[in-house]
């Protein structure tokens, strides 16, 4: 019976990576109703199982691809690779509208901006006290700062090797999870609390995913004003990191 089914596992890959991903988000939005009374939203915790899983999978294989270097957990390796990656980059794009984002002022656009280069900023100022000091390393931890998504795409575009790559990840990732958990603390002190606020404070922190959550946790209202502007900073990060943030970076560390 366990070979029958591993050998149906191995044979269907994606279609097994489709279903621990569903198992996973079920659990883990389960967990945070039970634990935190949804404080801590579900994606938020979605990513910390995700992170064990992939730990558990390199210490169990010593590979380096995480849970998808165990065979019946190959398609987890697919389903997180570039291409569905990149698919999921085009598709936020074309979920958002230009016509939406004006609705936020000039307040929008200055938020997208600051939030760019801060991010970036915080990021190379970490790369350089972890002993980083090459142009495209800091620049795509930089990037990674910015969101998770940006920094393999500046990445891949500049040059960065595979383990710089992996920490501008882990550095977007560490982001996002500290917005989804923090953002219903401090939503009241900073007046989160209507549209205009929320497309500012998604320009701002950029992370789609960490705003959408922290966001559904505050109001789940105030959700689309949030993700519309975080979704922007994605695309404005992905052309800002790779080409001028780069060659300033450049300039500046040689």
């Amino acid at each position: 019976m366990l070979e029958i089914l591993s050998d149906v596992f191995t044979g269907n890959p994606l279609i097994v990576a489709f279903a621990i991903i569903g198992v996973t988000m079920y659990l883990s939005y389960v967990l945070s109703d039970r634990l935190t009374g949804g404080k801590i939203h579900g994606s938020a915790v979605a990513i910390i199982l995700g992170l064990a899983l992939a730990y558990i999978g390199g210490m169990l294989t010593g590979g380096e691809k995480g849970l998808s270097d165990i065979s019946v957990f190959a398609g987890i390796g697919l389903m997180g690779g570039g291409m569905l990656r990149d698919f999921a980059i085009v598709a936020t794009a074309f979920g958002a509208s230009f016509s939406e984002i004006k609705k936020a002022g000039i307040n929008g656009i200055v938020a997208l901006f600051v939030g760019v280069i801060l991010s970036f900023v915080v990021g190379v100022g970490i790369a350089l006290a972890f002993g980083y000091t090459d142009a495209i390393s800091l620049t795509t931890i930089g990037a990674g700062t910015a969101t998770y998504i940006v920094g393999p795409v500046t990445g891949a575009a500049i040059g960065a090797s595979s383990e710089v790559i992996t920490i501008s990840i882990a550095a977007g990732l560490v982001k996002s999870i500290l917005i989804m958990i923090g953002t219903p603390f401090i939503a009241k002190y900073i007046g989160l609390n209507n549209p205009r606020s929320a497309m500012v404070y998604g320009g701002l922190m950029g992370s789609t995913s960490g705003v959408a959550a922290g966001l559904a946790a505050t109001d789940p209202k105030l959700v689309p004003y949030g993700a519309v502007t975080a979704t922007f900073f994605t695309g404005l990060g992905v052309l800002l990191a790779p080409s001028i943030l780069f060659l300033i970076t450049k300039t500046i560390f040689g």
